[in-house]
């Protein structure tokens, strides 16, 4: 069921959550232009197996599941924060793999780069804590949310690919 296309797909969707990765790490954004590559390599692979992994349906319901959710969240800890809690460059992550993952492997997306940004926040404190050995306040303190939700995108990508009898060599 893959042909060419969707097996290069995959290692361009790699390469893309990498540099998102790594930018949004340094700068703290998601350029739309690689969050739009991530979601029509999704779209590419999808058609190119002939939505054998998820119908058309499956497909937009994950986006939306995935970026509905952050987006309510967005709005929810905006209102009570009264500032930015969440970039909308995560929110668009979201729905871009939502449409590589469908709405069930979209959840294990969400809970995993929850889990991710959890651990990558307490590691970060703690590394503060050991070099200043004080303790700021975790009301003020703030990462980038884009590594985690990759890390989560990748954790459920593996969940839904791994042992595909199509992706045998």
């Amino acid at each position: 069921m893959l042909d060419i296309l969707s097996i290069l797909c995959l290692p361009a969707a790699l390469t893309l959550i990498a540099v998102l990765i790594v930018i949004d790490l340094q700068v703290r954004l998601l350029p739309n232009i690689l969050v739009l590559g991530l979601a029509m390599a999704g779209f590419a692979f999808h058609v190119s197996t002939l939505f054998y992994y998820g119908g058309v349906q499956d497909l937009a319901l994950g986006g939306f599941i995935g970026a509905g959710t952050l987006y309510l969240i967005r709005l929810v800890g905006n209102f009570f924060y009264k500032t930015e809690t969440l970039g909308l460059g995560d929110i668009k992550l979201m729905a871009a793999g939502g449409l590589w993952l469908g709405p069930y492997y979209i959840l294990i997306a969400l809970i995993a780069g929850a889990v991710a940004g959890l651990v990558h926040g307490g590691v970060l404190i703690g590394q503060n804590w050991l070099s200043t050995k004080k303790m700021g306040p975790i009301s003020t303190f703030s990462l980038p949310a884009g590594p985690g939700f990759a890390f989560g995108l990748l954790i459920a990508a593996l969940a839904k690919l791994w042992g595909l009898p199509h992706l045998a060599f």
